[in-house]
């Protein structure tokens, strides 16, 4: 369930509340957004919501229920940021400094994510090998194995 969680915060984020008020008809259509999405965010879009529709409803709860936690974060960081700016912006200046906000720090963790995920991969050799040899030492000739229990001593 958490890494189903975790995945879903690398797709593409919905959009923060205010981002289309300009359009007509209030959101811009699906395939516009669609068509502009990045062709690896189009997949990993693809790859969370086929696995969105095999989770329970209990499982979609959860989910939507840690979003809004994450929005209500999200949220309160930029407002703290604008506030911190000195910035004095009218309604339409501060939605978009949010949105902006929000698109840019999004982006970030997934930047972040994806550093991370590469050191672990250069990272695991290493360990596996130290891991390898540690227990390799323990299983020399001669030793008991760790599933075969030891006589008791007297």
């Amino acid at each position: 369930m958490l890494t189903a969680a975790g995945s879903f915060a690398q797709g593409p984020p919905p959009p923060p509340p205010g981002l289309y008020h300009k359009y007509k008809g209030g959101t811009p259509g699906v395939r516009d957004r669609w068509s502009a999405l990045p062709p690896d965010e189009r997949q990993v879009f693809t790859r969370n919501a086929e696995r969105w529709l095999r989770m329970s409803p209990q499982e979609q709860q959860v989910l939507r229920e840690r979003e809004k936690l994450y929005r209500k974060q999200l949220q309160k960081e930029a407002e703290r940021t604008l506030r911190q700016s000195g910035l004095q912006l009218d309604r339409d200046a501060r939605e978009r400094f949010e949105n902006r906000y929000w698109l840019e720090r999004r982006k970030m963790e997934r930047d972040l994510r994806k550093e991370i995920e590469a050191r672990r991969q250069q990272q695991l050799p290493a360990l596996s090998e130290r891991l390898r040899s540690e227990f390799q030492a323990r299983q020399a000739p001669g030793a008991r194995s760790s599933s075969t229990p030891a006589a008791p001593r007297h």
